[in-house]
């Protein structure tokens, strides 16, 4: 069934979702790499401000005054008013709360301290951790618990070794810009409501073995906090090639695909199983909200498409989604283009003629707030809309070629249905879509075989914000 047969059966939503149908039905061009939808969707007034608000100027300021501790590394002085890491997460703290005072006291501004036990090599005595976490709480109520967590590491290291907390290590792109990304995001979107809980976290001990991500994430699994997403930016602010030309044109974003299976367990979990056996291998929980990012993205920041990497993270490294990934967390990570390594991890020297250190000049302040933009619009669409679909589910109860999805209601106040979701098989992106009432927990796509493409539901509310796409699980009982 094509487009024109699909948008006949919707039901009557208005012209917003129509529009908005008509941008999930003619998809996005390309392979990983999304161009801008050809499509008349309306946008959301408050999340366009929220991209408009975004400042290359605030961020660089951030990005300055990080690099003017000296050291941010783990082992460096706690006591100095002015150096070190004690001295960058008090002033990180102090400007999260200026940001809740000028917002009207809407984020809640903590320390999240804990000990972290000897680990070798790059913590042989241990060290006390510390995270800044900024919260902004939901308001709409069974909506609030939701979670939404936006990261940068604060701390920096410089090699060979790993314990040296003297020696100035500047960290401007690693990860001043990741953590000047998740302020400005707390500065500008504590300014709004939204229906679920956002999370600003500027994490510790990310280059000694991401370890305040790993306590936060752990924590927050055992209080049984529903982190339904996380986004680290970790490097977003090189755009200079080694060749000398420079490359702003796309983000990568680096999304997992089938759940690794964390110690002790050796094997994938039966439903895990069940999902690869029916072809929804590119369809997890990261996977979709890959997706669901790159759309918001191209929908918000068109002149800045993100490019989905199907793959953790670089190759044999890692970062702090790593750890909620391993939580059983949605988690992806944001990285510019191309990475030049003589400004990452590596003393302020300059050798043969090449600076090396990773320095303040060598970050394009106008990239990262495209970062930004493109975090913020999705982080916004993502607290705005209804929780994902679940007990979504796809009829295998005879041989046909129709298909038929069912699902359990949602129970948001402003739901104002379900869209039907399905690409070919080898395609990136959803290519079709159907809207169905919010009253519809059981629909039936005519002419449309389940053996041909990849099916999923999202839930839309009367604002047209849509959640990230539920892959169905098999039902073969009537």
């Amino acid at each position: 069934m094509g487009f024109d047969g699909c948008r006949e059966m919707v039901s009557t939503w208005g012209m917003r979702s129509l529009r908005r149908l008509a941008l999930l039905a003619a998809g996005l061009a390309g392979a990983a790499l999304a161009q801008e939808p050809k499509s008349t969707a309306l946008l959301d007034p408050q999340i366009e401000k929220i991209t408009h608000e975004i400042s290359p100027a605030n961020i660089e300021a951030t990005i300055r005054k990080l690099v003017s501790f000296k050291t941010r590394h783990t082992l460096s002085t706690t006591t100095s008013p002015d150096a070190g890491i004690g001295a960058a997460r008090n002033w990180i703290k102090g400007e999260l709360e200026r940001y809740s005072r000028e917002s009207g006291g809407r984020l809640v501004v903590e320390f999240d301290a804990f000990q972290q036990p000897p680990t070798m090599p790059r913590l042989p005595h241990g060290a006390e951790i510390v995270n800044v976490v900024a919260t902004l709480p939901g308001t709409q109520p069974g909506a609030r618990d939701r979670v939404y967590v936006v990261s940068g590491h604060y701390d920096t290291i410089i090699m060979p070794t790993f314990l040296d907390g003297e020696s100035t290590g500047p960290g401007a792109d690693d990860d001043a810009s990741g953590t000047a990304t998740a302020m400005e995001l707390a500065r500008v979107m504590s300014k709004y409501e939204f229906d679920a809980t956002i999370v600003f976290l500027t994490v510790g001990a990310e280059e000694q073995g991401l370890h305040g991500s790993a306590h936060w994430a752990k924590a927050a699994r055992e209080k049984g906090v529903k982190v339904e997403a996380m986004f680290t930016n970790d490097i977003v602010g090189n755009t200079l090639r080694e060749d000398g030309t420079r490359d702003r044109s796309h983000v990568r974003l680096f999304a997992e695909g089938v759940p690794v299976p964390v110690a002790p367990a050796k094997e994938l979990p039966a439903e895990v199983l069940a999902q690869m056996r029916t072809g929804g291998e590119n369809d997890f929980p990261t996977r979709q909200l890959a997706r669901f990012i790159q759309t918001v993205g191209a929908r918000y920041v068109p002149r800045f498409p993100v490019q989905i990497v199907y793959r953790r993270d670089r190759y044999l490294r890692g970062g702090d989604h790593s750890p909620f990934l391993d939580q059983g967390f949605a988690a992806v990570r944001f990285t510019e283009p191309y990475e030049i390594f003589a400004h990452e991890h590596q003393a302020v020297r300059v050798e043969n003629g090449v600076q090396f250190g990773d320095l303040p000049d060598f970050v394009d302040f106008g990239y990262v707030a495209d970062v930004a933009r493109v975090n913020a619009a999705a982080l916004a669409e993502l607290a705005l809309a209804p929780a994902a679909p679940h007990g979504v589910e796809l009829e295998t109860v005879k041989l046909e070629n129709d298909t038929t999805m069912r699902w359990a209601a949602n129970t948001e106040p402003d739901l104002a249905g379900y869209r039907i979701v399905w690409r070919d098989t080898t395609a990136p992106q959803w290519e079709h879509a159907l809207d169905v009432p919010k009253e519809t927990t059981r629909y039936t796509i005519k002419g449309v075989s389940k053996d041909n493409v990849i099916f999923g539901l999202e839930a839309v509310d009367a604002g047209g914000h849509a959640s990230p796409a539920v892959y169905p699980k098999p039902r073969r009982d009537p």
